[in-house]
């Protein structure tokens, strides 16, 4: 979908709702981090995710995304899960869970993605979680799924 609006870089972004935002790793921190993970999934239940309409974070940043209607506690509830582990950091802003739509471009390609997808919904059953390692190439790969089990 992203592609769509003009930014090519979205083709090796899978769509995803964040729980961490990219962070460095540093090798010998990989493992102690998967063992977190799973223990985190291993105590969060599977639950529901309703995604509909769009919203926006500017004038702080350009982004249009589609809300998080249904489920907003469950993902804040592993986002904090998460970010308590071995490898924590601060947040540069409130965590808000979302599907990233358009980023950085013009803000007609802006306005257009926030007028056509405002009708957009989807549900689905969120099973799992995934770790992804951002390559020099800038392409995010799949390290590893969390089966959410709790």
């Amino acid at each position: 979908m992203r592609t769509g609006y003009g930014e090519d870089r979205a083709r090796h972004i899978p769509t995803h709702i964040t729980l961490m935002p990219p962070t460095p790793v540093a090798p010998e921190q990989l493992s102690p981090l998967r063992r977190h993970l799973a223990e985190v999934a291993a105590t969060h239940p599977r639950f529901e995710v309703l995604l509909r309409g769009t919203g926006t974070f500017r004038p702080v940043s350009d982004v249009v995304y589609v809300q998080v209607a249904q489920g907003v506690s469950s993902c804040e509830r592993l986002e904090r899960a998460v970010r308590a582990g071995p490898v924590s950091r601060t947040l540069d802003f409130p965590y808000h869970p979302h599907v990233t739509l358009v980023h950085d471009q013009p803000a007609p390609v802006l306005d257009r993605a926030f007028a056509e997808l405002e009708a957009f919904t989807c549900q689905f059953t969120a099973s799992s979680f995934r770790i992804y390692q951002h390559g020099g190439d800038e392409v995010w790969r799949r390290v590893e799924d969390y089966q959410l089990t709790g």
